[in-house]
């Protein structure tokens, strides 16, 4: 998320009300989650495991829980709870605004798109040319929608991301302030669900396809041409290159990284990243032809145990 206007490291502390470390003039251009974040960003850490990715990180403010060494070029925000703070922040610079109507004033529809009864379009929603948006679709705020793009119906664009800090017995959200990009030529089916980034973006690249009930976390991005088919779970900061296919139920875990022209086939599970132009299978998901050799020496297994 960035600010309109650039801040002061001083405006911050002062609004937070935590202390500081570093030149009072320390420009500030947004904050961000640390799976997304850029020079000029705040970046929040609250546990010692975290310090070292958070201050190397390409953020240039760190939001921390306690004093420690801060890196040339950056500054430090002091505070109590800085997961806490991070929701003030983003909650005071991109609030929550309540809808009044099916389709929000500040919409941008294009020319020759059709929008069918019982959608539900949010504030600062633009929709391109040609598109078809079918009944019950829902388009939370700040989604962007590309051009010749088809979302059937009961799909919601731009849910709140699953993110959550666990305390004590409770959890607590981190407030979703980020966005939805669908590119152009992308086709998505009935009741899909696509988070939206937690502070940055998810993505669906020119030219993908969604089945029905696939579901996209936060801040992923999936290249263009790609091919999901039914009950594909794909979690937050996925990165999905072009060309990759995902037939039905696959599962991938966050951070994950699926190289282009990727076959997996179906019901797998990812639990690491995969190389490009290979087929996957099996959970966890390896190269196909090794799943398939494991799977014919277990068919084996019970005749070498007989003959032990």
């Amino acid at each position: 998320m960035k600010f309109e206007d650039s801040k002061t490291l001083k405006e911050i502390a002062d609004f937070l009300g935590c202390e500081f470390e570093g030149s009072e003039n320390h420009l500030i251009h947004g904050v961000n989650e640390i799976h997304r974040v850029s020079i000029g960003d705040i970046v929040f850490v609250d546990h010692p495991k975290y310090y070292e990715k958070a201050l190397n990180s390409a953020a240039t403010t760190i939001l921390i829980d306690k004093r420690v060494d801060c890196p040339d070029g950056k500054a430090l925000l002091i505070s109590k709870n800085p997961f806490n703070d991070f929701n003030r922040l983003t909650k005071h610079y991109r609030p929550f605004s309540k809808w009044t109507k099916a389709i929000s004033d500040s919409a941008i529809i294009g020319d020759n798109t059709m929008i069918h009864p019982n959608v539900s379009i949010g504030h600062r929603v633009t929709i391109g040319n040609n598109c078809m948006i079918h009944a019950g679709v829902v388009l939370m705020d700040g989604c962007q929608i590309g051009n010749n793009v088809t979302i059937q119906s009961n799909t919601t664009i731009g849910t709140s991301a699953f993110y959550y800090q666990k305390k004590n017995s409770s959890y607590n959200r981190l407030h979703t302030c980020g966005y939805v990009i669908i590119e152009d030529f992308v086709e998505i089916g009935a009741l899909c669900s696509i988070d939206a980034g937690v502070t940055a973006t998810t993505v669906i690249g020119a030219g993908s396809k969604l089945d029905n009930q696939v579901h996209i976390g936060h801040d992923t991005i999936i290249g263009k041409n790609c091919l999901f088919a039914a009950q594909v779970g794909v979690a937050g900061c996925v990165e999905i290159e072009d060309n990759v296919t995902l037939w039905g139920q696959v599962g991938v875990p966050a951070n994950r990284k699926i190289g282009e022209g990727v076959t997996v086939l179906g019901q797998s599970g990812v639990l690491k990243d995969l190389e490009s132009g290979k087929t996957y299978f099996g959970s966890p998901a390896d190269e196909a032809r090794i799943k398939y050799r494991e799977l014919a020496l277990l068919k084996k297994l019970p005749t070498i145990i007989e003959n032990l």
